[in-house]
């Protein structure tokens, strides 16, 4: 099969012919027909997240069952499916309380083993991990689903518990912010949005953001946030993943708020100095967010299905398999906003 490679981190992806998968018992193998760029898959590319090389990226995806494994109960050939970007084994105590975004043996296509920038990827777990797609979601937006949009559906729902009339402050308007925005909006919140994208800032304002800060423009952004929220956010939620940024989310917040760090923080990166004297003074509330489980799917499914939630406005781009490497290498620059989905 077609499947693009890296050797060595850092290195440009290229396309290449690889085996294609074999089916694990208990899993299938899915048809590749859509697969989103993640900044996820570039912190893996550029070695801050390690995998194992040569390695084929990519886990946000949609397609067709191809095969199944011994032992799948629910599925069959030719269902269309996506999958959330953690695995769960399907035998501990966290995938049986339906919490498999935290079960100790995860896996994760494009960072455990091979996956999705290619024409098939495999999944363990089926029965835990796979989610069917209505009819009415296609390819394409069913990919920017995978782990940006429902990070920040899950962050903000369940963690954050956003209300109607809440203040929302969003930090980074990439794909995770720009869902959160999206979110918020259609939930009813009053979304406040910072970047240092002009670009970025303009399209969470026409997703709906009552406002936006400017965080290359200010000396004091949480400050900057407080002040147009009339005394701080409800919900702050870090959708980039840098310590600045996530401190800044926490002194954003008014008292007994609650703070949703969805973006990663890795190596060196990775302990922001929080402001613990104010996490307790204010009472305030710190959630980490690790993407969403399967049976968490279908409430936000019914949303897009009726229209309230829209996740195929937020791709910006889609492109072949040819040029995703390309793209992926790119991430660390400043682009248009909005997500770049691969066509397989």
């Amino acid at each position: 099969m077609k499947a693009v490679v890296y050797d060595e981190y850092g290195r440009m992806p290229s396309l290449a012919d690889v085996p294609s998968p074999p089916c694990p018992d208990g899993g299938v193998v899915v048809a590749v027909r859509a697969t989103g760029v993640c900044r996820s898959d570039w912190h893996a590319w550029m070695g801050h997240d390690p995998v194992s090389l040569p390695h084929v990226p990519g886990h946000e995806l949609a397609g067709v069952v191809a095969s199944v494994g011994a032992g799948v109960r629910d599925w069959a050939v030719g269902d269309r499916v996506t999958v959330p970007f953690v695995c769960g084994c399907g035998r501990c105590s966290w995938c049986e309380a339906g919490e498999a975004q935290v079960c100790p043996d995860q896996t994760q296509p494009g960072f455990t083993g091979p996956g999705s920038f290619a024409e098939r990827v495999a999944i363990h777990g089926a029965d835990t991990n796979l989610v069917r797609l209505p009819d009415s979601v296609d390819f394409v937006t069913a990919a920017s689903l995978g782990c940006r949009f429902a990070t920040a559906f899950r962050a903000l729902t369940r963690h954050g518990r956003l209300g109607a009339g809440d203040w929302l402050a969003v930090h980074g308007c990439g794909g995770v912010g720009l869902s959160a925005v999206m979110i918020g909006v259609a939930l009813g919140a009053r979304v406040v949005a910072v970047d240092v994208n002009p670009a970025a800032l303009e399209r969470a304002s026409s997703l709906g953001a009552a406002a936006v800060v400017d965080a290359g423009g200010v000396a004091d952004v949480a400050a900057a946030t407080r002040e147009v929220t009339g005394g701080g956010a409800h919900v702050s939620i870090d959708a980039f993943g840098s310590p600045e940024l996530a401190v800044a989310s926490v002194r954003s917040l008014r008292r007994r708020g609650r703070h949703v760090q969805a973006g990663l923080l890795l190596g060196p990166r990775s302990t922001p100095p929080l402001p613990m004297d104010l996490v307790v003074s204010q009472e305030l509330e710190i959630y980490g967010s690790h993407g969403m489980p399967a049976g968490d799917y279908p409430a936000m499914l019914r949303l897009i299905e009726d229209g309230t939630l829209r996740p195929g406005d937020l791709v910006g781009r889609v492109i072949d398999l040819e040029n995703a490497g390309a793209a992926l290498a790119g991430m660390d620059r400043q682009a248009a906003p909005g997500m770049t989905v691969v066509r397989v």
